[in-house]
């Protein structure tokens, strides 16, 4: 794997402690530190409890509304109150936790679903415990200046789009919508940009003509009148007609063996974001964001709530995988990665977990 830095975020009954470490240092999923991390402050609850399970959970960008729960739960003490000691990693894209998990660094990851079945394709056992959000929560934009050249998808064959990183889930998103604008995979360049801030400064500075991203970072291209939205993913009916129907998207996904000898603790994470998802339900967007960390707010608050506010609608609020939407997400891969067409869904999610904790 890449040598990439990562910020780690311990909570639950033993607190809180943030790191900044390599993960090309890591021994294990359980590391906290290594010869090549940097020092930082930590803040640690006294009632630790040693007997509560530890679970290590990347998510592909903490700070992205899309990726809310994870955080949200730890803010709002709900680890803590299932009884799970998380730890809580932080890289720029699914890729990353998507290569961590396998290499046995993290017990599980935060990203998108379509990794179950991307994975299930190259033989890897890994399932979904949890289903956040039906809709990706993705726009696809392009940049003002090819506002007369790019009018659909059919137009996007050639350009340089941002992902967050080489196969990501926007990577797959992105490669969908030049498929089904008559191109093939071959037909553009995928750019590795990250979100925020790097994808920003790829588009004012014409290294990227497109971007698949979430929010906020969507909401400050526009206002910053960097680009337009082409393909909306991002709220319900928009995304349901763009993609031929759901597309689960944020989730917190395992490898089954795991899964099969963790069970408890696997009951109390799922526990633990159902109470968040439902918490989310019945709060406005100005309450879910003043429990949120204000860096994550970028400097400008107001522009969170209001991107959150659009967001908000695509998470789910028990968790559960909604009928019919794996098999649209294996029709959309399958588009482009044929080997997806033959795999059998049913093992690449579970709502056992889910349908304890409601």
């Amino acid at each position: 794997m890449k040598k990439s830095t990562m910020k780690k975020i311990s909570a639950g009954v033993s607190g809180v402690v943030v790191s900044t470490m390599l993960l090309a240092g890591c021994s294990s999923a359980t590391s906290s530190s290594s010869t090549n991390s940097k020092s930082s402050t930590a803040k640690t609850s006294s009632n630790q409890s040693s007997s509560a399970p530890r679970v290590n959970i990347m998510v592909g960008g903490l700070e992205k509304i899309i990726y809310m729960p994870f955080m949200l739960a730890q803010e709002l003490g709900y680890y803590k109150e299932a009884g799970v000691n998380v730890s809580l990693i932080e890289e720029s894209a699914g890729q990353d936790a998507e290569v961590a998990l396998l290499a046995g660094q993290v017990d599980g990851a935060g990203g998108f679903y379509d990794h179950t079945l991307d994975l299930a394709s190259k033989g890897k056992s890994v399932e979904a415990v949890i289903t956040m959000a039906d809709v990706p929560g993705e726009t696809l934009l392009v940049s003002n200046k090819l506002k007369d050249k790019v009018k659909s998808v059919s137009d996007l064959k050639g350009l340089k789009i941002g992902v967050t990183g080489l196969g990501s889930s926007t990577n797959m998103l992105a490669t969908y919508n030049v498929v089904k604008g008559g191109g093939k995979e071959s037909d553009y360049t995928p750019l590795p940009v990250g979100a925020g801030a790097t994808l920003i400064a790829a588009m004012q500075n014409d290294k990227i003509d497109a971007a698949v991203t979430s929010e906020p970072t969507a909401t400050m291209l526009e206002n910053k009148n960097l680009a337009f939205p082409l393909v909306d993913m991002n709220h319900k009916d928009a995304s349901n007609k763009a993609l031929g129907g759901g597309y689960a998207s944020t989730s917190l996904y395992m490898q089954s063996s795991y899964v099969n000898s963790h069970k408890d603790a696997v009951q109390k994470l799922v526990n633990a974001y159902v109470k968040t998802l439902k918490w989310m339900s019945t709060h406005t967007p100005e309450e879910i964001a003043a429990k949120m960390p204000t860096d994550y707010y970028a400097g400008d608050k107001d522009l969170y709530i209001q991107a959150l506010k659009g967001q908000l609608p695509m998470f789910t609020t028990d968790g559960k995988m909604p009928t019919g939407v794996p098999e649209n997400v294996q029709k959309i891969l399958a588009s482009f990665k044929p080997g997806v067409k033959n795999i059998d869904v049913k093992k690449t999610y579970t709502n056992e977990f889910v349908n304890k904790a409601n």
